[in-house]
């Protein structure tokens, strides 16, 4: 059966730098298709440049056997080719159906956009893949998740050959990720070819059926997913065995740090009640709207309608501000680190030293020499691979962008750790050093909450799980009674 896309020895240097050495790559029709590597290992550089983004060194591109070139990814569309990328980009102001149709709306004498139609377009798409979302919706009213979900069905509007999905459930709870995989699994059956990156192991097993690996710039290996297994596919990513996943040493005290009693805030959260120990990783789980991520935004005083109360050492405080937060030592890692939590025109050191800067600067004049000194020291703690100091973070892999994003708030000396979806969008190597670095702050005393979409990561490293579900407790597992169909008994 000849390949919708074929790619034979693509090469790409930067200043001499080479990113992609060999990159090869053959996807059937009807095929949903694992592009695998690490952070670094070429996977974003080899999709610009098949989507006209970048320009190639060398090598070739064959669509249906036929040698192609992209100018843009206008030109792949044309051609049959859509990608879905990590980093969303909707227009906020337009509605979900402006978006999804920008550019080529339907029109209706005299030459006026046809909303009526485009609306009614919109909905049928939405509805026929399952989404749940208003075609009239704003996008600024949407979720992180929903807002994903629109960006695929714009993919999905051009009835493309080749659908190019990267990391496509990085902001998804597991009820929409189920709607995403139903959706694939349609395209596939329609004969559609699907090229899907994803840092998450357990969805390449599920939904695909083969894969490529690329590592430090190369192809690896291909082959069908039923000869592989996951111990396998891990040591072709990292280049070497990873004997364990999860890094979890620490031990709860009894020693009660943070009492939460009868939480509420924005988007319907209501009724929270719990307690987080010295030397605990509490998990917090449910699906997308159940209220997770607002108990976060509550505790840091993001949220403008704020109720209930916060102990910590027994002791009421206020917090109605991040400026509060962080003086009661409380650090928030939110789920979007490109979006909230870095800087992305600034450096390393600039980024690192964000949250401690009027202690930086007591005299409104920034202390250097302290400033590199506290750098220094978290990307050496945190193993944060960067050349030096003064490089972008825009450069970075994700995994040590969210290194310093976590190195940021460890200059605060932080007691308490909330830690929003922490190892999304990093892979299984990075994944092991966050787990560790979360580890070894428990360990030392810290208390971590950690919200997360992975049911594996909930089971690896909580001591203690609460369980949401429309804005409420559902429940609270102990470490004993945890499970993926307990979890899922109590999230749905």
């Amino acid at each position: 059966m000849q390949p919708v896309l074929e790619v034979e020895a693509l090469s790409k240097s930067f200043s001499g730098v080479p990113a992609l050495k060999n990159g090869r790559f053959r996807l059937a029709p009807g095929s949903v298709h694992a592009l695998c590597g690490g952070n670094g290992a070429g996977k974003s550089t080899f999709l610009k440049i098949i989507m006209g983004i970048q320009p190639r060194d060398q090598g070739k591109i064959l669509r249906n056997g036929s040698e192609v070139s992209f100018s843009g990814p206008g030109d792949a569309l044309a051609n049959g080719i859509a990608m879905v990328e990590q980093e969303l980009s909707p227009i906020p102001a337009m509605s979900v159906a402006e978006n999804i149709w920008l550019g080529r709306e339907p029109v209706r004498f005299p030459g006026r956009i046809d909303f009526r139609s485009m609306n009614r377009k919109t909905q049928e798409l939405l509805d026929g893949f399952g989404f749940n979302i208003r075609a009239d919706q704003p996008m600024m009213s949407l979720t992180v998740a929903q807002t994903q979900l629109v960006e695929i069905a714009k993919a999905l509007s051009h009835e493309a050959e080749v659908i190019i999905l990267d990391e496509p459930t990085s902001a998804l709870g597991e009820a929409e990720a189920r709607q995403l995989f139903r959706a694939i699994e349609t395209l596939r059956d329609k004969g559609k070819g699907v090229i899907y990156v994803s840092h998450r192991l357990s969805e390449i097993f599920d939904i695909c059926d083969s894969y490529t690996v690329f590592r430090d710039g190369e192809f690896i290996e291909e082959g069908a997913i039923a000869d592989l297994d996951k111990e396998r596919l891990i040591q072709l990513i990292v280049g070497r065995p990873l004997n364990e996943e999860f890094v979890k040493q620490n031990q709860s005290d009894p020693e009660q740090v943070l009492e939460v009693r009868d939480l509420s805030g924005d988007r319907g959260l209501s009724g929270v009640s719990f307690t987080a120990h010295r030397g605990e990783i509490l998990g917090i789980y449910g699906l997308m709207g159940s209220g997770r991520s607002e108990i976060f935004e509550r505790l840091f005083g993001l949220s403008a309608q704020a109720g209930g109360e916060v102990l910590i050492h027994g002791k009421p405080v206020r917090l109605t501000s991040p400026r509060e937060a962080i003086a009661a030592r409380i650090a928030f890692v939110t789920e979007d680190r490109k979006g909230s939590g870095l800087v992305l025109a600034g450096s390393v050191r600039e980024n690192l030293s964000l949250a401690i800067l009027p202690g930086l600067s007591p005299l409104g004049v920034m202390q250097g020499g302290r400033e590199a000194a506290g750098a220094r020291a978290m990307i050496d703690e945190l193993k944060i691979k960067t050349a030096t100091d003064a490089l972008s973070v825009a450069y970075l892999s994700g995994g040590n962008q969210q290194k310093v994003v976590l190195g940021k708030w460890f200059l605060t000396a932080p007691e308490i750790l909330l830690l929003d979806e922490p190892t999304r969008g990093v892979d299984v190597g990075a994944k092991r050093e966050i787990y560790r670095v979360m580890s070894d702050f428990a360990r030392a005393g810290g208390t971590v909450l950690m919200v997360s979409s992975e049911t594996d990561e909930i089971l690896g490293m909580a001591d203690r799980v609460i369980v949401m579900k429309d804005g409420h407790q559902a429940g609270m597992l102990s470490r004993a009674e945890l499970s993926a169909e307990a979890l899922l008994h109590l999230a749905v």
